[in-house]
Order: structure tokens, then sequence, then C-alpha cells
């Protein structure tokens, strides 16, 4: 299997409407946005719902606050696309989620990360949007194999002191595409045809059942940092399980592992000791200390010897189960 590992990084163009990088923010630690310093050091961030009317206004839909009120995530799911893989339809929280995710350092700094998914015929124009109003593009990957119709993500990232300012930039680069902007009707999460509690058992952690997605999340040991600030797990840097029930007690998995450069050998000859296929190993940011690396991961069976498999990967980690 081809491994595809595919990184682009796209300077902001002059006039662009969101000033990053050093243009916007001068670290606390200024070794460490070239790679060097204590994360330890850095700050944490801060926030609140009402800090973030702005940024809901301007991308057209309301955003979640985490539990610690750290991240400010908005999502928007591809309900629009019907997307197969070796026949599984894909439900768009177990893939097909873009979303950016928003934090507040009490320096009066904001970073967002996120990640757009978006057709083949949209990428290009997306490329185009996100250089015109100054986001970074931080990769362009798959995290599906055969599957139609054809699907790219694509990481961005941006740091200024508007975040109003920087999700108009990100709703620019949005409606270039068909994703939908106003939010579904909420409805109560569908049951799940899993078993959660032999799953919770083989994870050695409680999943979440998300709109008929069983979720699990394990976030690093260590603290992430880039340009001399923490970054949130919330943000993206946290390993994501997700199981979509197939029926008969079976379930096709996706996510993300997050890991460090000596992991990844083991995480892959766990993943695949259990019959887990590797669809991607790359990056998602471009100067975090330590360097990380995420790897997504396929495989439609039945739940229960999934999760095993997947809580040896998991073992492999510097990670804890986020709360």
């Amino acid at each position: 299997m081809k491994l595809l590992v595919l990184l682009m990084a796209f300077a902001p163009l002059a006039g662009g409407s969101v000033l990053t990088e050093g243009d916007a923010h001068t670290p606390h630690n200024g070794g460490l946005a070239q790679g060097g310093g204590d994360p330890g050091d850095a700050s944490p961030p801060t926030g609140d719902q009402a800090g973030w009317e702005g940024v809901a206004r301007a991308l057209g839909r309301p955003g979640k606050l985490s539990s610690d009120k750290k991240v400010y995530r908005v999502t928007f799911p591809r309900s629009d696309l019907k997307v197969t893989s070796y026949g599984v339809t894909i439900k768009p929280g177990l893939a097909l989620g873009s979303y950016a995710a928003f934090t507040r350092y009490p320096d009066g700094n904001v970073m967002m990360m996120g990640d757009l998914v978006v057709t083949e015929p949209e990428l290009q124009k997306v490329t185009d949007a996100l250089q015109r109003h100054g986001i970074e593009q931080t990769a362009v990957h798959k995290h599906l194999l055969s599957h139609q119709p054809e699907v790219w993500w694509t990481h961005i990232h941006a740091m200024g002191r508007d975040a109003t300012e920087i999700a108009r930039s990100v709703r620019a680069a949005l409606d270039v595409t068909a994703t939908p902007i106003t939010p579904a009707p909420a409805s109560p999460a569908p049951s799940l045809d899993i078993d959660t509690t032999a799953i919770d058992r083989a994870m050695g952690s409680k999943g979440t059942n998300d709109g008929g997605i069983y979720r699990f999340t394990f976030k690093r040991t260590e603290p992430v940092s880039e340009h001399g600030e923490v970054i949130p797990p919330g943000m993206g840097v946290a390993t994501a399980i997700n199981f979509q029930p197939t029926g008969s007690g079976k379930a096709a998995i996706n996510g993300d592992f997050v890991m460090t450069a000596d992991e990844i050998q083991r995480i892959v000859k766990a993943l695949r000791g259990g019959g887990i296929d590797i669809v991607e190993i790359h990056n998602h940011t471009l100067r975090e200390q330590p360097r990380l690396f995420y790897m997504h991961f396929w495989a439609d069976d039945d739940a229960v010897k999934l999760a095993k498999t997947l809580h040896k990967a998991v073992a492999e980690q510097a990670v804890t189960p986020a709360s």
C-alpha cells in the first residue's frame, strides 16, 4: 500500500485579511518558534463562550466551547456528500467533518487550526481562497482509501489579534465549496448497533455516542506548543478514534493517531497485527514542538475485535483519555 505523505505550506499574500506568524504575533519564547525553548513555559489559552460571538456570526453557525473553556470549535459536516468506501456509506461524523477551532491567549493573540473536507473540483478554489485571505494551508491528504467521489482534506492555520477576521477568512474558503453553512436541526443521537460496553472494556476508556458515531479521544501527556504557545488538545492535536456501526456488531473505524516519530513504527505494527489498514502518515502542522505525525486508518470488522487492536496501538503512545 502506498502511503501518501503530502505537505503543503503557503505563505500569505500581501494584503490578505489575516496576519499570520511573525506579522501578527511575537512568541513569548522566541527560540521555541524556531524549534527550541521549553513548551512548559508557554502561556495557557483562555476564553469563554461570549468572547466568540463574532466568530459564530462570521462563520454562519454557532460553535461549542470545550469543557475546559480553552477551545471554541465550529464544525461543518459535509452532509451534502454521499461518499462510499469499500461499500460503506460514510457518515459525516466518521470522516467528513470540516471544522475550525480557535483558542485565545492571555496576550490577546488568537490561534486557529482546522481541517476542510473538499471535493477534488473544489480543492484548488479553496487553496486560492485561503491564499487570498492569508490563511496558511499546512497539509493536503486523504482520510479514506478507495472512495467515491474523490474527496480531499486540507489543514489550515492562522494566528492574529482579530478572531472574527480570521473566521471571515475561513468562511471565504467555505463559500467556494458546497459545504452546508446553516446547521441541521438537532436530533437525538441514534442507538448504536455495537456492544459499547465491550468496546469500552477493550479500549480501557469510555466512549461517547456523538450523532451515531462512537468516539474516543486521547490527549498527549506532554504539552504541545507552537510559536511559544501551548496548543490545547481540542485544537486537533489529540488521537481520535471513531466507530460507525455497519450492522451485525460490525463497525467501520477511522480517525487519527497523533504520534511522535519514535511511536510511528510500533503503532503501525500494532494496527496491522489486527488487520487494520494504514491510510496515511503525514503532518498537520508545520512548527509544533514536539514534532508530531498523524496516521489515518481504516477497517470494517467486528467492533470489539477492532477495539482490542486499537487499544494495543494506543498503548504504544504517551497519551491519556481526554475528558
